[in-house]
């Protein structure tokens, strides 16, 4: 999707594709400011090279503003997602506290196969399942 968001840039040439800026560009600015363990470098470094590209053929001060009008609505997307978990974990405390057991379950577990990985020696106690049953909630 990268290659065929620089070759329409290309094609379109510098007037037609100024409209069509910050949609090319949501997506090249998720890859390169996204922080998943398991990310492909390749991806990225076409992303970032199809952003030199737009830089040169649109000119530096209209890529800047489009890049920033990008960046400003992912900064807020981002605040609006944070903003609605906290009011979810008031307004629905079970989910949270489902979802916070969940997660302090995942850590133990990412806790448990770090200390493997570096003693092999070790084996740490598991669960059976991972079953809803191991999330519910204890009173």
């Amino acid at each position: 999707i990268f290659k065929f968001l620089g070759a329409i840039s290309v094609d379109l040439g510098k007037d037609r594709i100024k409209p069509y800026l910050p949609t090319i560009l949501t997506p090249l600015y998720r890859e390169l400011n996204s922080t998943y363990a398991e990310q492909d470098p390749t991806l990225k470094n076409l992303a970032q090279e199809i952003i030199e590209l737009l830089k040169k053929l649109v000119g530096l001060e209209v890529f800047s503003l489009a890049f920033s009008s990008v960046q400003k609505q992912a900064n807020q997307k981002r605040a609006m997602r944070k903003k609605q978990r906290a009011l979810q974990t008031v307004a629905n405390p079970d989910i949270a506290a489902r979802r916070k057991m969940k997660r302090h379950k995942n850590k133990a577990e990412t806790r448990k196969r770090k200390i493997e990985f570096l003693r092999p020696t070790y084996k740490a106690k598991r669960p059976r399942s991972h079953a809803l049953k191991d999330l519910a909630m204890v009173e």
